[in-house]
């Protein structure tokens, strides 16, 4: 019975001891972390980078330029005129009017007019506007025609493209005459047109300007009617007819008196005298084996006695 009471109250002392235990641990504060602890960072991901899209390259369309494909010198000697094959040839498109200017001396007579202080404007093609003529067409040009188309393409005056409204058609150009070789020039805004009465063109750029010479660039060869037009008709005239000879007066003597002879003769006949009178005057000359025979007719002024 006592081992029993034993066993009982040391039952309910671990039990008391058990609970006492459990309720401290579950009221006690939970412990703060340790300073000393190393937090390891996280690693940031790295972002890739997105490609951008590709486009293609538009073409940028530029307006007709003012700037000249040759600058002029800043400060240019009065003494020394502007050389205008050395700035084409500068530009690089122009090899084909070069060799005109220079095998018609017209570069001559531009260096030379120069030099006076004269002002030029010159509208040069380029080797793309010769190369759209016919095949040939400068071949059959002459020496005469070459100088004058080339002259077509100069103006005696300094012309700005300002300036072109200005002028009066037909433009007055360094070729022979308004007439056979006419330019006329209209302005639309700040196009400029160029017409022959075969080729219309405009301006397309700038090649070279100074206070003395301007040189513009143009697409097409200028071709005057003069050289190029159609050539009027020539009229066939008729051969005259040719006109009658008149009689000479020895002519109407020798036949009224070989008339009166024949009449006289059908009336009667000649006498055996004047028969042998007319033999006589029969003359037979031999000369070196060639013969010349002279009939000289001898009208017997006898006969008139017979009327």
């Amino acid at each position: 019975m006592m081992m029993k009471q034993v066993v009982y109250f040391s039952f309910l002392f671990l039990s008391f001891f058990c609970h006492c235990k459990g309720a401290t641990l579950a009221h006690s504060p939970a412990q703060a972390p340790s300073k000393n602890v190393a937090i390891a960072p996280t690693k940031a991901k790295a972002l890739t980078p997105t490609k951008a899209p590709t486009s293609l390259p538009v073409p940028a369309v530029e307006p007709p330029s003012q700037v000249p494909l040759v600058q002029a010198p800043p400060h240019k000697a009065l003494h020394t005129p502007t050389d205008v094959t050395k700035i084409l040839e500068k530009a690089g498109i122009f090899s084909v009017f070069i060799r005109l200017l220079k095998s018609t001396s017209v570069s001559i007579q531009i260096e030379n007019q120069l030099n006076v202080s004269n002002t030029l404007t010159i509208f040069a093609p380029t080797n793309g506007a010769f190369g759209a003529l016919k095949p040939g067409t400068l071949n059959t040009l002459s020496n005469e025609d070459k100088v004058q188309l080339v002259q077509y393409h100069i103006l005696p005056t300094l012309v700005s493209l300002q300036n072109f409204e200005t002028l009066s058609n037909p433009v007055r150009t360094q070729a022979s005459n308004t007439n056979d070789f006419p330019l006329n020039v209209t302005v639309e805004g700040s196009s400029v047109n160029i017409s022959t009465g075969i080729v219309n063109t405009t301006i397309s750029s700038t090649v070279y300007e100074d206070n003395q010479l301007a040189i513009y660039k143009v697409d097409k060869v200028l071709l005057p009617l003069g050289i190029f037009g159609p050539k009027p008709k020539t009229k066939q005239h008729l051969a005259p007819s040719p006109t009658p000879l008149k009689p000479s007066k020895d002519t109407n003597s020798s036949s009224s008196s070989s008339s009166l002879s024949s009449s006289s003769s059908s009336e009667e006949s000649i006498s055996p005298d004047v028969a042998e009178g007319n033999k006589s005057k029969a003359v037979v000359l031999i000369n070196n084996g060639v013969v010349h025979i002279g009939v000289v007719m001898v009208v017997v002024i006898t006969m008139w006695g017979y009327f």
